[in-house]
């Protein structure tokens, strides 16, 4: 899978799909990202290029349960199914 701008954008939709906000910022974060599960809001170190910041998207996704018969649009199933193939 490409690591593009696109790519990014798509992953993005697909965690708005799954009830996620994927914010951008500033932060120390050890591992470059934090989740906070509660809230569902994954907060990316903004300091990440495009690919850097897909790359913790798929990790983040990698952690995540997504619940059988959740709704999502052809795009984003793609996108999941791909992502959890890799």
């Amino acid at each position: 899978m490409k690591l593009t701008k696109t790519t990014l954008k798509k992953l993005e939709v697909l965690f708005k799909e799954l009830g996620y906000t994927v914010r951008f910022e500033k932060g120390q974060f050890n591992s470059g990202y934090c989740v906070v599960e509660q809230r569902k809001v994954v907060v990316i170190n903004k300091f990440y290029d495009t690919e850097g910041r897909c790359n913790t998207l798929l990790d983040v996704l990698s952690t995540i349960d997504v619940p059988a018969g959740t709704e999502l649009t052809d795009a984003s199933a793609k996108m999941l199914a791909a992502a959890r193939n890799d």
